[in-house]
This record gives structure tokens, C-alpha cells and sequence, in this order.
């Protein structure tokens, strides 16, 4: 692995290091990520829910308050139809329950994902009109796209809203109100730019609270946005938008909330994935613990379930519907292993020499093959498309590699392709299996030009160098201010020069192991290596060490633990051992 490291003007970083009256650790590290003047860097170290912009700025919110402010003052009838990831079902919740507070009675449509297909569908749709016709109906995060599913909407009387973070790979919808910040100009520079659907509806929800507290309607002064934070944070987080602007202070505060929820259902699902009344909640506790348990009921079965466990205040229900998400996500993980094995053998016999990784299979589940592209891409380090069969077309997902844009590389295969959307760095797509072979060569080729024909070597960015005796509780309790670590805002990596193991590492489950160093005054800093037993450091040879810092909590203990990322020999040690 290639460690990429630029040093920085110290007389630059001093200088922050004063001005913002600062640490010399995060000095560094805001001004590398170009968080460098006063008033910038104070908001992102302090980010405030005041500094929320007016939610009228987004194209199309007036018009979407009006039509709900309609809605709600003539008992109007509405169906909400949301996604079935983290971000569609939080949305779908958080837009049901306010709708709920202002005496409407929204029915909510989750798509069944082998049924009915990707997002706003005629099957979902149908379905979603078997109980009669709405006089609103509103799509969250899916429809951007869906030109002739809105138009039948349309024909029918039905008024639509639709909100959606997706980029639009088609001229603007014609029919219905469409907030959506990457298809209208004008907010490229905005704080709210990359809001994902429930960063949208809160701002939605926002205005409309605005609106009706300016004409003294009572319920708009008793529903208290901050109280919705949690889903938000869920949202947010599991969607993989950058954590920066507006996302940075939803997903602070929303985690706060969320650590103290009473929603009986997200209480519940912590119960199951192991999460303790009162622990403080990490973005990794969304994205490798809540959220993958709410995506496996929309990938095996129906996530209008993960929607029911936010919005009940039935405590068996809660508890009941928990545990099957707990099972449906035990049976994705079997499958999906399954799955990886036979993928990563693909791959070492047949596509070795491939700059971009196609790989199909009639037997894979469509639904789980999201995370084996991602685990494919993060082993070889090459852009991955993985797909399985469903109503005769091959489906699936991608993930892609830092520098390049999965939805512009798509671009060049689009004749090909029944369906594809997402983001840069994750697809979802859908083509005949005649097109199979020639989509492969085409997307390869796509890879291997815009990587000039070289395969792009991993790297591991290094924030700043440390000693050994600078990590301490108090660089932990320093660098808290820059949390939540995730898209946009990573969690920093520090290197350590010249350290030595004086005792060999302990390997456990044959995988990791653990170690500890001592820094000159024989205090002693414990570390974990996750996935490294294969490369463990040899004793007493000095060696470089990429490493991230955090707390470990354990049996109500929190202890400070280094996880080892990478390490190689110094330049010293490498010109001795060196053959000659």
C-alpha cells in the first residue's frame, strides 16, 4: 500500500494553531482539509443548528409546503411512498409521523424489491392505488427518473411531490413538484447540496413548520424538529453523503438524539444489534450494526416492516419486529458470504487482468449483491459490478474506487443498460443478459481510459506524524470536536516513525491481533490489527506504523486503543534487510 503524506508550512499551521487557540494535532489537520479561515473553521468545529440555512432556499420547497399545507387543511387524503434502504425507510417515517400530528392518515408503500423492482414503479404504484385513489401522493427517494410512472399519476388526478438526492440522468420531471438539489441549478456551492432524502425532509418539514407557526397554527408550535434528529442521523449516515455543511450538523446532533431516542423501535433494534441504553452512538454503529438489520428486510423480504418498528408505540410489536430483522440480516449475511467466495474466484480466474469487474451469476440474490461488490472492490481495489437475475434481466449493484465516477463511467455503456442511477461512488443497474458480454468489455474499457491505462495502486492517506507519547486520552478528547467521522470528513490517520514490538502480538480467530507498545516512560498504549495475522511486525526491527486512534468500550470500561492500519519497515531497516 502507498502512503501518501504532504507535509505542511508549519508557520501555516502555528499560525491556525493561535488564531483558532487550537492543538497543534488538529491545527494540522484543519488545515490540511483546507479549514483554514476563522469563520469556516469555527462552524465545522462547532456546528450549530442555527446555522441551518432558510429550507426556502431549495427549488420547489415553497411549492411543496403550499400543496402539504393543502393537504392538511381540506383532511386530504395522501400515500408516501418511500425507498426501501436506511434513508427511504428514516424518510417515510419521519414524513408519516408529523403528517400524523396534523390529524392526516398517510397510507405508506414500501417497494418489494423482487416484486415490484426499484423505486417508484407502476407494480408499487398499483399497489399503492388498491385502496383507493390519493388525492396526493408523495415519492421519497426515488421518482427523479420516473417521467412515465408520474405521468400515469397525472392521468389519474393524482397530484405527486417527489424528493430525491439522486442525480438525474434525463431532462427534468414535467409532472409533479420535484426537490431535488443535484437536478436544479443554482446550489452548487450550498451548505444543503449534498442532503440525502431525510436531509430533505426535514428540510421540507421545517418550512412547513415555518409557514403554519407564521399563521398560528397550534400543533406547528407543539412538533419540535430537534425531536425527528435521530431518524435524520440514520438516514444520513447509512447513505454514505459527505459529512460536511448541513450534513455535518444534522448527523451531530441527530446522533446526540439518537443515544437517548424514545422511539420504541429504534430502542428495539439497539436492543438487538447490542447497543446499551445511554452508549454513546458512532456512525459505525449505523452503518455496520442499526442499518444493515432496517436494509435486509427491503432486500429479502418487506421493509415496510423497518417502517412500522419507527412509527409504533406498541412495545411487543417493537420487540417482535426487531428480532425479524435480526434474522432477515443473519440470513443476508449468510448469503452474502456465500456469495463473496464464489465472487472472489471469479475474479482471481477469470478477471484478473480486468481494470473494471463484472461478474454475474442467474443464482445470486439481487438483493445482497450491493455488499459483495463493495467487498470485492475493497480486496482488489478495482471498480466492481455485481449482478444477479430478476424478471429475466441481470441486476444488481456497483461500487467504485476514490477518483472515479461510477455514474459518469456508466455514461459510456448507457445504451446497453435497461436502468442505472446513483452515486459516484455506488449504482444500482439493470440490463438484458444479451448485453452481458459487450456491457463487460465496455465497462473495462470505460475504466482502464479514464485510469490511463494503469491500475490504480490503494492508498492510505497520513494526516500528521506523531510520537508514541503524543497518543494520549487528551488527543482523543482534542480531536471529539471533528466527529462525525464519514464521507467528506474521515477519521484521520496518524503515522508513527521508528517503533519497535518488544513482545510478539497476540493472534486471535486467526485473523487480527493485539498488541501493545511503550513509549519512553514504559507507559503502555494497547492496539488492534484487524485482518493483518497474516502480517504481523517483527520483533525488536524498527517500523513505520499507520494507525487510528479511538476509544474502546468495554464492559463499561473506555479505554483509549490504537487500530493498526498498515505498516512497513523504516528506511533504515529496509536498506539492512535488503538483499544483497
Amino acid at each position: 500500500m502507498r502512503w501518501i503524506h504532504t507535509p505542511l508550512p508549519a508557520a501555516e499551521v502555528e499560525e491556525v494553531c493561535r488564531r483558532l487557540e487550537i492543538g497543534p494535532v488538529l491545527a494540522e489537520l484543519m488545515v490540511r482539509a483546507g479549514r483554514k479561515e476563522t469563520a469556516a473553521a469555527s462552524q465545522f468545529l462547532h456546528p450549530a443548528l442555527a446555522g441551518l440555512q432558510d429550507p426556502f432556499l431549495l427549488v420547489n420547497l415553497a411549492a411543496a409546503v403550499a400543496r402539504l399545507r393543502r393537504a392538511i387543511e381540506r383532511r386530504e387524503t395522501l400515500v408516501v411512498l418511500g425507498d426501501y434502504d436506511v434513508d427511504g425507510v428514516s424518510s417515510t417515517a419521519f414524513l408519516v409521523s408529523v403528517l400524523r400530528r396534523f390529524g392526516l392518515d398517510p397510507r405508506f408503500v414500501v417497494p418489494r424489491r423482487l416484486e415490484e423492482g426499484y423505486g417508484l414503479s407502476r407494480g408499487a404504484i398499483d399497489r399503492a392505488l388498491e385502496a383507493g385513489k390519493p388525492d396526493l401522493f408523495v415519492a421519497l427517494d426515488c421518482g427523479t427518473n420516473s417521467h412515465d410512472e408520474l405521468a400515469y399519476l397525472q392521468a389519474q388526478g393524482v397530484d405527486a411531490i417527489v424528493i430525491e438526492h439522486q442525480r438525474s440522468k434525463e431532462k427534468v420531471l414535467a409532472d409533479g413538484i420535484l426537490i431535488n438539489p443535484h437536478v436544479h441549478a443554482g446550489s452548487e456551492e450550498a451548505p444543503w447540496r449534498d442532503l440525502c432524502t431525510v436531509g430533505l425532509v426535514f428540510k421540507l418539514v421545517h418550512g412547513l413548520l415555518k409557514q403554519l407557526r407564521a399563521e398560528n397554527h397550534p400543533v406547528a408550535f407543539r412538533i419540535h424538529l430537534k425531536e425527528y434528529l435521530d431518524l435524520v442521523a440514520m438516514g444520513t449516515v447509512a447513505d454514505l453523503v459527505p459529512l460536511i455543511g448541513e450534513n455535518r450538523i444534522l448527523a451531530r446532533h441527530g446522533l446526540q438524539i439518537l443515544q437517548h431516542t424514545g422511539r420504541r423501535g429504534l430502542r428495539a433494534l439497539m436492543d438487538v444489534s447490542g447497543l446499551k441504553p445511554g452508549q454513546e452512538i458512532q456512525p459505525v454503529d449505523i452503518s455496520f450494526r442499526l442499518g444493515p438489520r432496517i436494509n435486509a428486510s427491503g432486500r429479502l423480504a418487506d421493509a415496510a416492516l423497518s417502517v412500522e418498528l419507527m412509527l409504533s408505540e406498541n412495545a411487543a410489536f417493537c420487540v417482535d419486529a426487531a428480532r425479524q430483522l435480526d434474522g432477515f440480516n443473519r440470513e443476508r449475511q449468510e448469503i452474502e458470504r456465500a456469495i463473496t467466495e464464489v465472487a472472489e474466484r471469479m475474479v482471481e480466474e477469470l478477471y484478473a487482468d480486468a481494470h473494471g469487474i463484472v461478474l454475474f451469476n442467474e443464482e445470486w440474490h439481487p438483493g445482497v449483491v450491493g455488499i459483495v461488490a463493495s467487498r470485492v472492490t475493497r480486496k482488489y481495489h478495482r471498480p466492481c459490478i455485481v449482478l444477479g437475475e430478476e424478471n429475466g434481466l441481470a441486476k444488481g449493484s456497483g461500487r467504485s474506487i476514490y477518483g472515479l465516477n461510477l455514474v459518469e463511467t456508466l455514461g459510456e455503456c448507457a445504451d446497453l443498460l435497461t436502468s442505472w442511477g446513483g452515486h459516484p461512488m455506488a449504482v444500482g443497474v439493470s440490463l438484458p443478459r444479451a448485453n452481458l458480454e459487450t456491457f463487460r468489455e465496455r465497462f473495462t474499457t470505460a475504466v482502464r481510459v479514464s485510469q490511463r491505462g494503469l491500475f490504480a495502486e490503494p492508498g492510505l492517506e497520513v494526516a500528521c506524524w506523531l510520537t508514541l507519547e503524543q497518543i494520549r486520552e487528551e488527543l482523543l478528547t482534542e480531536l471529539e470536536v471533528l466527529h462525525p467521522f464519514g464521507q467528506g470528513n474521515p477519521e484521520p490517520v496518524f503515522g508513527l516513525r521508528g517503533v519497535r514490538f518488544r513482545q510478539r502480538p497476540e493472534v486471535f480467530k486467526e485473523l487480527h491481533f493485539r498488541f501493545h507498545l511503550e513509549d519512553e516512560r514504559g507507559r503502555r498504549v494497547y492496539g488492534v490489527a484487524w485482518k493483518l495475522a497474516h502480517r504481523v511486525p517483527p520483533l525488536g526491527t524498527p517500523v513505520d506504523l499507520a494507525v487510528q486512534v479511538a476509544w474502546n468500550v468495554y464492559n463499561d470500561r473506555k479505554l483509549l486503543q490504537m487500530e493498526l492500519l498498515d505498516w512497513r519497515l523504516t528506511e533504515a531497516a529496509a536498506a539492512v534487510l535488503a538483499p544483497a
